[in-house]
């Protein structure tokens, strides 16, 4: 049975566990729609597990994280020598929200603070044509950060783009690791509770719009099953 391995860096708050579940659980859910027969193995670098060889694995997905990359987190340093080796050895490897940092930062990228402020609730990216993983113009999806990739790898292609996240999505040239800002793991009432949530950090006016535009659909279903494959690919080639 095909494996991914989920790296969990951040815990969902405990007044919303019971109700969401972790952020292993939310990938796991998003998996089991896109391809019932992936199972999901999970560790916690949150929670101070050991990381294990990545020649070893079939798949590995880094979770989103309170912590920003540039943080001083004793995990942090150990898990991107991890990514330059499962990027170096080629197994497939994806990165959302905190992990799409991670692994640009860790590759050679520059990761910051935003001027802008917080991105929350539904945003719509452009897709770059021809990317070869994402079909259509746009694509909408959840978000919630404040740092972002500013200046990518030499070796990635910013294959997702809007105004406020000009490189959301990375696609690297070895083929085997891809990245992406927005979370296609949640549901549209998590995103809302994490809106509510950053009442009083961000402005109110930015708090309302994003609650607002979570009422219209989400492409979750179909970014989580492009993650899901190109996780996939090793075995499946």
């Amino acid at each position: 049975m095909p494996r991914i391995t989920i790296i969990e860096t951040g815990l969902v708050s405990p007044q919303f566990r019971e109700r969401h579940g972790s952020y292993p659980q939310m990938f796991q859910r998003m998996v089991a729609t896109a391809d019932p027969s992936v199972a999901c193995d999970v560790v916690s670098v949150a929670k101070g597990e050991a990381l294990p060889d990545p020649a070893n694995l079939d798949g590995i997905l880094i979770t989103g994280s309170a912590s920003g990359v540039y943080d001083d987190v004793a995990w942090i340093a150990p898990l991107e020598a991890f990514v330059r080796t499962a990027h170096d050895q080629r197994v497939p490897i994806v990165g959302v929200c905190f992990g799409h940092q991670l692994i640009a930062q860790a590759l050679g990228g520059t990761v910051r603070k935003s001027e802008k402020g917080w991105g929350i609730g539904r945003h719509i990216y452009q897709l770059t044509p021809d990317n070869g993983l994402l079909e259509g113009t746009t694509i909408a999806a959840a978000a919630s950060h404040q740092d972002q990739v500013i200046t990518p790898p030499a070796s990635a292609r910013t294959i997702m783009s809007s105004a406020f996240t000009p490189h959301a999505g990375l696609l690297y040239a070895n083929g085997t690791t891809l990245s992406v800002q927005p979370h296609p793991e949640f549901t549209a009432d998590y995103a809302d509770a994490l809106c509510d949530l950053r009442r009083g950090l961000a402005p109110d006016a930015v708090v309302d719009t994003a609650k607002a535009s979570l009422i219209e659909p989400l492409d979750h279903a179909t970014l989580g099953g492009v993650v899901t494959r190109f996780l996939m690919r090793r075995t499946r080639a």
